[in-house]
């Protein structure tokens, strides 16, 4: 499945090589016979707003949106289990799940970060899509979240909804999404400084970098022609890659 690849490339931390190589992606996603005309339309749209943005530009976007607060954190289980102790086990089953399909995650890896999910459902033919929508209800509640915040990223999690065959009533959440307190200005992150205990120490920094499957692995054919691991986004980035 490239476009799962392909997403989750694009849901990636932006490396200076991802936007080097956005005219590919796009010229990928125009000839695919892979995908239908609306999933086409909405990954080309989000390209192309991102295609006349330098790196840095692009990465402090990313960092304002995704980096402060939670509720737009790609990292699946903050929306499921949040802090409670089943959150520990369902990484636990999670990498062990990947590791029979023969994703190998470093030890400081977590499993839950969405990137790394899709690319996993990317080694599982038939079965990627069925994946997919297990985890619709948060693909749903990111979409309209991102909605509210105006951001294109929704188009990914549209795109995602769209794959999966699921029919959500995005108008009807995008309406109870509407009266939330936003998590991300100075007040709330002040807030939040105060309630945590911070840990400084490296086991905070949480490289989101994975071993990716071999072409054997893959169930239906090979990745994209370019579709660079976190690994190599972060070590080709002038900032961090995302952490938890």
């Amino acid at each position: 499945m490239k476009v799962l690849n392909l997403i989750a490339r694009l849901l990636d931390y932006p490396s200076e090589e991802l936007v080097a190589h956005l005219d590919e992606l796009t010229n990928w996603v125009a000839e695919s016979d892979e995908l239908d005309a609306p999933l086409r339309d909405m990954l080309l749209a989000f390209i192309s707003h991102y295609e006349c943005m330098d790196a840095l530009d692009w990465q402090s976007e990313y960092d304002g949106l995704f980096e402060r607060g939670r509720a737009v954190s790609l990292h699946l289980f903050e929306h499921i289990h949040g802090e409670s102790r089943d959150r520990g086990q369902a990484m636990v089953d999670l990498t062990a799940r990947y590791r029979s399909a023969g994703l190998e995650l470093n030890e400081r890896e977590l499993p839950d970060y969405l990137p790394t999910y899709l690319e996993f459902c990317a080694t599982q033919g038939e079965e990627a899509y069925g994946w997919v929508y297990d985890i619709t209800h948060v693909i749903a509640l990111l979409s309209a979240r991102l909605s509210k915040r105006e951001s294109p990223y929704h188009l990914l999690m549209d795109s995602l909804l769209l794959m999966a065959g699921v029919f959500v009533d995005l108008t009807a959440l995008k309406e109870e999404v509407a009266n939330e307190e936003r998590d991300d200005t100075p007040e709330a992150l002040d807030k939040i400084w105060e309630e945590e205990v911070v840990s400084f120490t490296g086991a905070n920094n949480c490289d989101q970098s994975i071993t990716r499957p071999s072409a054997a692995q893959l169930r239906d054919g090979q990745p994209l022609t370019w579709a660079p691991s976190a690994k190599d986004a972060a070590q080709n980035s002038a900032q961090p890659a995302p952490q938890e």
